[in-house]
């Protein structure tokens, strides 16, 4: 145990000193409240709408293939360390897991394609479904 107490000590501190920030600048702090200060805060913006109108699908996808790539990267990440370890013993295992990345990272490339490819990327609001034509003049008989 007596080589845990710096940590102990660090955290007891660390959580001393955010107690007394949050404390003292709730008593010390100005008590004046105004509708302003009591309305919602939307990045510097005044809300507009409902709060609970639609998101726009493309904040979900955008979200989703952050957190894919996040995990790809951990997963990456792991693997190359393990592989390492594999390649300097000359482990049999290293040349199937290099190929079962290979795949695994043709796949991931073919799903980038496929999202750069279908649109989900393009933040414009008003996209047409096909070209528009311009109007034709009726000719007059």
């Amino acid at each position: 145990m007596g080589e845990y107490w710096p940590i102990v000590l660090l955290l007891a501190l660390s959580s001393i000193i955010a107690t007394v920030m949050v404390a003292g600048s709730w008593l010390l702090g100005p008590k004046k409240r105004t509708p302003y200060k009591d309305s919602p805060y939307e990045c510097g913006v005044a809300p507009l709408g409902n709060a609970r109108e639609r998101f726009p699908i493309k904040f979900y996808l955008t979200a989703m293939l952050f957190i894919l790539f996040d995990i790809e990267v951990v997963f990456l990440w792991s693997w190359m360390a393990t592989y390492k370890e594999w390649l300097a013993a000359g482990d049999p295992a290293a040349l199937y897991s290099f190929w079962a990345i290979m795949i695994y990272m043709f796949l991931w490339f073919l799903g980038d394609l496929y999202v750069i490819r279908s649109g989900a990327l393009q933040w414009e609001e008003t996209q047409p479904l096909q070209e528009e034509k311009p109007d034709e003049l009726p000719i007059a008989v």
